[in-house]
């Protein structure tokens, strides 16, 4: 008996590709595309790890850049060949070669975007079209209801909601109150794309992403190693409890956390993985040539959870398309060396 329940369990486990929906928040669908199957121990102070630096003498003469990290080049391994989720294309482990750059620390706050907007009177995607997506712990039954005809097909506690954006991120009446360390979101690929363009930087590749998160490691599942709670410690901001509904938050945070919140390599990069995804430069089809492409983002999000969204993992990966915004979505900036 033993072994057929072991049997049993092998094969669930292998079947299993549930996620939080959020790949599936497109505002067009392409009808000829088929849809993607559902499917460190010790912290210490902050420059605490600078001693990385000894093993890469050259980098001391790169001039520093205020809350970016120098990332060494070389010929680094990227993506896996352990996949949870091969839809997703995280097969096979590969190497490849990249110069030294500099990536954000932290993700792209909603002070910074605010003082982005000021000086360019830029408008985001989301307010042009006038509406976002909102996951359903941000409405409350009334609202669920009234709305419940512009949910997600595929993934019911998704809701298109018209006045969200990043100025009102948790709702039409929601405020950036309290939120200003808070990373932006309801940003589109394109928002990202001219935030970093203003900033004199630009989105990361999805490997010098990936090279970041690993933190110099290799084989790693997270950007501090293979444990997820080393020391019964939270590293990250993702969903504990049940899922849709039921988020404990024993991390301390039951939506976004403060960009700073969880410093996770040596490299002094915070919220790598958990908090928000990232979006990349990547296109998801190098051969995509269609005005709205999917592209490529990194790190998972505060709604994932081992049991359906396993995407937390450096060499996880999901999609959107470049005009999707949603609750859960934000960006980080790279610049060259």
């Amino acid at each position: 008996m033993k072994i057929i329940a072991l049997f049993i369990w092998v094969i669930l486990c292998n079947s299993a590709s549930g996620d939080c929906g959020c790949q599936n928040l497109d505002r067009k669908t392409t009808a000829d595309k088929p849809p993607l199957p559902d499917k460190v121990c010790l912290q210490r102070k902050r420059g605490a790890n600078s001693h990385y630096r000894d093993y890469y003498g050259e980098l001391e003469a790169e001039a520093e850049i205020k809350d970016m990290s120098l990332i060494p080049g070389g010929t680094v391994s990227v993506g896996t060949d352990e996949p949870h989720f091969s839809a997703d294309r995280e097969a096979p482990e590969r190497q490849v070669k990249l110069h030294d750059f500099f990536l954000d620390k932290y993700e792209v706050s909603n002070d910074a975007f605010a003082e982005f907007v000021l000086s360019t009177n830029y408008t985001t995607e989301a307010e042009r079209f006038g509406d976002s997506f909102l996951f359903k712990t941000l409405l409350s039954s009334l609202e669920q209801k009234d709305l419940e005809d512009y949910r997600v097909a595929s993934a019911v506690w998704w809701y298109k909601v018209a006045g969200v954006s990043w100025r009102h991120p948790n709702g039409a009446d929601s405020n950036l109150d309290n939120l200003g360390r808070h990373p932006v979101v309801h940003v589109s690929w394109r928002d990202a794309v001219e935030y970093c363009s203003w900033a004199g930087k630009r989105l990361p590749s999805e490997a010098e992403w990936e090279a970041s998160c690993r933190g110099g490691k290799e084989r790693k599942l997270f950007p501090w190693g293979n444990k997820l709670m080393p020391r019964d410690e939270h590293w990250l901001n993702i969903w504990q409890g049940d899922f849709p509904d039921g988020n404990l938050a024993d991390d301390g945070y039951e939506y976004t956390c403060p960009v700073d919140a969880f410093r996770q390599n040596v490299y002094d990069l915070h919220n790598m993985v958990g908090n928000v995804w990232e979006w990349t430069a990547d296109l998801w089809d190098a051969n995509d040539v269609s005005q709205n492409p999917n592209r490529v983002k990194k790190g998972g999000s505060y709604l994932c959870h081992k049991s359906y969204c396993y995407r937390y993992r450096c060499a996880a990966r999901s999609q959107n398309t470049e005009d999707s915004s949603a609750g859960n979505l934000g960006f980080r900036c790279a610049k060259n060396a």
